[in-house]
């Protein structure tokens, strides 16, 4: 079964070869570049009812050295069978495109990662035909990540980190270091990367946590429902279906503002008092959608007024208020 996880360490590793120094290092290779890198079809099916594919494959050419090929997969625990499809995995692959194959396993907790190292074994009485040995990204060989200034400078190793010890005992200090990390990302990176994990985490207590601590708002993985994606379509949906309801410029303006201050609130931002009365207040419509576009990335919530002189928001230009009154509202 694809999972989030299976999909997020599809990402990073296509995306983000520099997680793979650490392997690199182990096979007494230089570090990879993503130039020497070719992601190729996971498929690994020859008999379509049958279908086997692996998460990522990836085909590299070092410039000193020989071709090959990692196969990727992402384990998040153990299973019966999966030792005989990692030696079908490897041997299809092998013999699809002439190349030596490295299969590496990525798995979260310790049980799983000293199972996954195998060797699996086709074997009969003491002769060995076939012997399957992944190379195991686990606990135990993937660093945590102790300092902010790693988060800035490996962002894809801080977020593989945090994946893989997602189940670990220090997953709360691991979680608010990277948030306190992520700070110095300028916004598209900052979301990118704490959507990414979020997904990651799939179903582990970890992510509860770190949807805690999620700072930034406007979603790179839509319908995955991230906190940020269903604070940000709840918001437009209330909007919506109010002015929709009530046939009035007023009602949309009213779930506007709903939606601006959920988002705050979400980001964990202090609303005061004069803040809630302003936003709520407002009724131009405009401002509003500003307001809610910015809601997600201004660090405190008075910045959301800057430039503006106070009274402002409820206050609409003669042509406005005229086209919205010629305006017919639909049933």
């Amino acid at each position: 079964m694809v999972t989030s996880t299976h999909e997020t360490s599809h990402r990073i590793f296509q995306d983000h070869p520099e997680v793979l120094g650490q392997i690199f290092e182990a096979l007494g290779l230089p570090p990879p570049v993503k130039a020497d890198i070719e992601p190729l079809t996971p498929d690994a099916t020859e008999i379509k009812p049958l279908e086997r594919r692996v998460d990522t494959v990836l085909k590299i050419e070092p410039s000193d050295g020989d071709s090959f090929l990692i196969a990727v997969e992402a384990q998040t625990k153990k299973a019966p069978d999966k030792g005989v499809n990692w030696a079908y995995y490897v041997s299809y692959l092998h013999a699809k495109y002439q190349l030596p194959v490295l299969l590496v396993a990525v798995c979260r907790n310790r049980s799983t990662a000293a199972w996954a190292k195998g060797p699996f074994e086709c074997r009969v009485g003491p002769w060995e035909t076939q012997v399957t040995r992944p190379f195991v990204l686990g606990p135990d060989t993937v660093p945590r990540i102790t300092d902010e200034s790693d988060v800035a400078r490996q962002p894809a190793l801080a977020t593989l980190s945090a994946i893989v010890h997602s189940e670990s005992e220090h997953i709360e200090a691991i979680l608010e270091l990277l948030a306190r990390g992520m700070r110095s990302f300028d916004k598209s990176t900052a979301l990118y990367w704490s959507e990414l994990l979020e997904v990651g985490l799939e179903n582990t207590p970890a992510r509860a946590l770190w949807r805690e601590l999620e700072k930034m708002v406007v979603t790179f993985f839509p319908g995955r429902g991230t906190v940020f994606e269903e604070a940000y379509l709840d918001g437009q949906a209330k909007g919506y279906a109010a002015g929709v309801a009530e046939g009035k410029a007023a009602a949309m303006a009213e779930g506007k503002a709903e939606s601006v201050l959920r988002i705050l609130e979400v980001r964990g931002l202090s609303v005061s008092d004069d803040v809630r009365e302003r936003i709520s207040a407002c009724t131009d419509l405009a401002r509003l959608d500003d307001w809610l576009d910015r809601s997600g990335t201004v660090e405190r919530a008075e910045e959301l007024f800057d430039g503006e002189p106070r009274g402002a928001e409820s206050q609409e230009s003669k042509e406005d208020q005229e086209s919205r009154s010629e305006t017919p509202v639909s049933e």
